[in-house]
């Protein structure tokens, strides 16, 4: 039975992180409040290491399995970019080879940052899950430990940084969490269980990458296409079982948020807060536009849970 971690483990995972990173800042802007009419806490992952909160979780994962496993030599992941950076980041500090397969056509620059971290890029595929199953055949044939995407063993250390949401910034009546394969909502599930709060959370996927939006509605696993233009990091087809599970019991619901509406929250999160979002990162607060009028009253959190865009693609959203 899949079950969310608890607050130990939660708080274990925060003082192995704290280690390596800093909290992010937890930040309520003005010219943000007056654009939305409401009080928005934003969760600042963007100001990680790697720009993105996935780093969490590999910290966490890298330093149990390789106490687990302290013979292995090797890991290989598929990404888009952010977890590829993770998991580069966090194998290497444990001396493993990183192999990274990537979609043809990936962000050029996401394959800079990877390789720059030390991994070996292998492109395959016309998107994530092409490449996700060709890593599963390259794991089998070189003897590598396959990464997951998403696995409970990524949860608790994602979850710190909801922990510091929570703690740090006042009373939130509702959360809107990005999800490409769920790690990043599961973490925000256990932080409010784990303290006992009534916050309602909002999951948010691309509607051009809508499979856990249909999946929640339907209650069981529906895979569709995924093709967002701008929130690459969203471009999952094929639903995780215990993730979606772990929705079912703790989601409040899912928006589904048009490329042209994560453009708009691109926009608006430079010009208010003068903060740099991919289209993953600027999702949440393109959903709380969306349902800003249901939301009157509420003090409402938004995760901005990336920075790594590609500069000819941010200069076009700037742009439009």
């Amino acid at each position: 039975m899949f079950s969310l971690p608890s607050l130990p483990e939660i708080e274990s995972a925060a003082a192995l992180i704290h280690q390596v990173m800093p909290p992010t800042p937890q930040i309520s802007w003005p010219l943000l409040n007056a654009r939305t009419g409401l009080e928005v806490w934003v969760k600042h992952e963007n100001h990680t290491p790697l720009g993105a909160f996935k780093v969490r979780g590999g910290l966490v994962f890298f330093d149990r399995l390789k106490r687990a496993q302290p013979g292995l030599r090797g890991v290989i992941a598929a990404t888009r970019g952010n977890h590829g950076q993770s998991v580069a980041f966090a194998a290497r500090r444990h001396g493993l080879r990183v192999v990274i397969v990537v979609p043809k056509g990936n962000d050029p620059e996401k394959n800079a940052a990877m390789r720059a971290l030390g991994a070996e890029l292998v492109e395959h595929g016309e998107d994530f899950q092409s490449a996700l199953e060709h890593s599963q055949r390259l794991a089998a044939e070189h003897g590598l430990f396959a990464m997951p995407s998403m696995d409970r063993g990524l949860i608790p250390g994602v979850a710190t940084y909801a922990l510091e949401f929570f703690r740090g910034a006042p009373p939130l009546a509702t959360v809107y969490v990005p999800i490409g394969m769920g790690s990043g909502i599961c973490g925000v599930m256990a932080a409010r269980d784990a303290l006992g709060l009534r916050t309602r959370v909002v999951g948010v996927v691309s509607a051009h990458a809508p499979m856990y939006a249909l999946s929640f509605a339907a209650r069981r696993a529906i895979s569709h296409a995924a093709n967002p233009r701008l929130a690459d990091c969203l471009a999952c087809r094929t639903p995780h079982a215990e993730a979606l599970q772990a929705m079912l019991a703790g989601t409040d619901h899912v928006v589904q948020v048009a490329d042209t509406e994560v453009g708009a929250a691109m926009r608006a999160l430079f010009s208010d807060t003068h903060n740099v979002a991919e289209g993953a990162g600027a999702a949440a607060l393109a959903a709380l536009l969306q349902e800003r009028e249901t939301l009157r009253g509420q003090r409402v959190g938004i995760i901005l849970s990336g920075s790594n865009v590609a500069r000819a693609m941010f200069a076009e959203v700037l742009a439009a």
